[in-house]
């Protein structure tokens, strides 16, 4: 059962909108790196050979280890991303809350 205090924080109008702009935010970056990881694979499945070009002529790598590198680095930039709008943003908030309600 939840405290006084805790239905009190909950049901502030400020953390309310904290949660729906953190909610927002958080599932809005979750859909970019699903996306981008299952279109790689759904490329990988069924356009193979689009991956399979070189990346230039008479080399040997080819365009699926670029892009499999730039996947993995956009989820390093999107978690970034997130972390660095949690801790300036949202932390911030969450305490003005914590302070009107204590």
């Amino acid at each position: 059962m939840a405290s006084e205090l805790t239905q009190r924080i909950q049901q502030n109008p400020q953390y309310q909108r904290l949660l729906k702009r953190r909610n927002i935010l958080s599932w809005s970056l979750t859909g970019l790196v699903l996306v981008s990881y299952y279109g790689f694979i759904l490329v990988v499945a069924f356009g193979g050979a689009l991956l399979a070009r070189p990346v230039a002529p008479g080399m040997t790598s080819t365009w699926g280890i670029p892009v499999a590198f730039g996947i993995i680095l956009l989820t390093i930039v999107l978690t970034a991303i997130y972390v660095r709008k949690a801790n300036r943003e949202y932390g911030h908030a969450l305490k003005e809350v914590l302070e009107k309600e204590v």
